[in-house]
């Protein structure tokens, strides 16, 4: 669990010395999550840091078990009057290890997946490290899709990573690095071109 914890609190650093070096109009791109902005992004990695598993739930049931109304108002709680002002929040809330009821893996995918939500449309890539990105893939993949995974998808084709050891799912072959095929079972179509097999249309399809 403490190492976890450790890539978690990485990648929440590496984030934000990315962040500073962004110009106001960065902070307004859009990011790979539809309708949201980076800096809306961001004031949501601010919100989910915050979160407790009791917050999580009291915040479910008024959002009327609407998750996309839950993130909603977590995003527009989360974000400050200003760009500063939300990156600030973020550096406070990075060393926390508050988390909703959900396997500590899934801060993992929340970091890296929304971190390239952000990096991506800016041009700004980042080495991630394969244990990190592995564990996410493995819970994103043993997660089902109404909980936002893609338990469901790998039943109709394998993902083979081409620069770490890893192939799951049966089905027609989805090859690709590790970090894209994460991407891409998280709903990011913008990965999906940098696979390739017989099964990319399966996988797109799904995406």
């Amino acid at each position: 669990m403490a190492s976890v914890w450790a890539m978690v609190h990485a990648e929440r650093t590496a984030l934000i010395e990315d962040l500073e070096r962004l110009d106001q109009e960065q902070w307004r791109e859009q990011s790979l999550c539809e309708g949201w902005t980076v800096h809306d992004v961001v004031a949501h990695l601010v919100d989910t840091a915050r979160t407790t598993r009791l917050g999580f739930v009291t915040g479910l049931v008024r959002a009327r078990f609407d998750f996309d109304r839950q993130n909603a108002r977590g995003v527009e709680r989360a974000r400050g009057a200003g760009p500063s002002e939300t990156l600030q929040r973020l550096r406070d809330a990075a060393p926390r290890t508050s988390t909703p009821p959900a396997p500590l893996d899934s801060r993992l995918v929340e970091e890296i997946v929304h971190g390239e939500d952000i990096r991506r449309p800016l041009g700004i890539t980042r080495l991630y490290p394969q244990e990190a990105v592995v564990r996410a893939i493995r819970l994103q993949t043993r997660t089902p899709a109404s909980f936002g995974g893609a338990k469901e998808l790998v039943t109709r084709v394998r993902l083979t990573a081409t620069d770490v050891d890893l192939a799951i799912g049966a089905g027609p072959d989805v090859e690709g690095p590790a970090l894209s095929l994460l991407l891409a079972v998280a709903g990011r179509r913008a990965a999906v071109d940098d696979l390739s097999g017989p099964g990319v249309a399966t996988l797109a399809a799904g995406a």
